[in-house]
């Protein structure tokens, strides 16, 4: 009788933990954390602001519903979420936005004539699936025009095999709050 009356209690303790935990996240959620566990960024909590959308800024943004995201969604490069198509946000930096001059080279993407760190294009996936190559046209940016890409990882799923979105796409600017290294 002891031991059941033991496991009952264990049994109420985890409920009320795993309970509060949830509580406890989806607060956070709701006060505007967002966590990043992508190599694009950083790996850590990031808080939405209300900053605008310019070059240098982390942004959430919603995939364009175009069949490269519908590819990457079935690879599973994006989760599914709450943004049109099913797609899930995903967290990037702009490195280039109106007025910039972009090409994806064989060296990686320019921006105005310098390559930046960690955009060379790769030819497959970590299991051998062709990737999308864009041509190496250099291409100015428009108006609303933005390249998001990451600025730290050379296996991200970003603006060198997507090309650029528009302002539009984009539903929060977005700030580190608690990050850490990962592999």
């Amino acid at each position: 009788m002891n031991t059941r009356k033991g496991l009952r209690i264990a049994a109420g303790i985890t409920l009320a933990f795993s309970i509060s935990a949830g509580v406890i996240a989806g607060g956070i959620y709701a006060a505007g954390g967002r966590l990043n566990t992508s190599k694009s960024l950083e790996l850590g909590l990031y808080w939405i602001t209300d900053a605008p959308v310019t070059k240098g800024a982390y942004v959430m943004f919603c995939p364009p519903e175009r069949q490269i995201f519908e590819d990457a969604k079935a690879r599973g490069y994006i989760d599914a979420g709450f943004c049109p198509g099913n797609f899930g946000h995903l967290m990037k930096k702009i490195l280039a936005a109106k007025g910039d001059t972009i090409s994806v080279t064989p060296e990686g993407v320019t921006v105005n004539g310098a390559v930046l760190p960690y955009s060379k294009p790769v030819a497959a996936d970590g299991i051998g699936r062709p990737l999308p190559q864009l041509s190496p046209e250099r291409y100015t940016l428009g108006e609303s025009e933005l390249l998001l890409m990451s600025d730290r990882s050379p296996t991200s799923f970003d603006g060198r095999y997507f090309g650029p979105i528009t302002r539009g796409q984009v539903t929060s600017v977005i700030r580190p709050v608690l990050t850490w290294k990962g592999e």
